[in-house]
């Protein structure tokens, strides 16, 4: 009984921590701060897949683009083709496409 009960714990925990796949879409100062690259694959763990943790992600993977992605006035995101507003946190799920938007500038 003690090992079947392990298995479930194994299994439950595995459940609950699995991934979430997004795909990352870069712009403008965005894209220079990632090294040029225009897009890429994010796995995140499913209980923390939102964009808060996201931006987080990002700024580890991307020490260059950290000051950009953490502050929420110079970068919006927008998943899925629509802007999350300041100051919200929304829930990823896997197949989600998610664009950074650095400030446009121009004239």
């Amino acid at each position: 009984f003690e090992q079947h009960k392990k298995y479930i714990i194994k299994q439950i925990s595995y459940t609950m921590s699995s991934q979430v796949s997004v795909k990352i879409l870069f712009f403008a100062s965005a894209r220079e701060a990632a090294g040029g690259i225009t897009s890429t694959d994010i796995e995140m763990e499913s209980d923390t897949a939102d964009t808060s943790h996201l931006r987080g992600k990002l700024a580890k993977l991307y020490p260059k683009l950290a000051s950009l992605v953490n502050d929420e006035e110079n970068l919006t995101l927008a998943l899925n083709e629509e802007y999350v507003p300041m100051g919200e946190v929304w829930k990823l799920k896997s197949g989600d496409v998610v664009a950074l938007i650095p400030p446009i500038s121009g004239g």
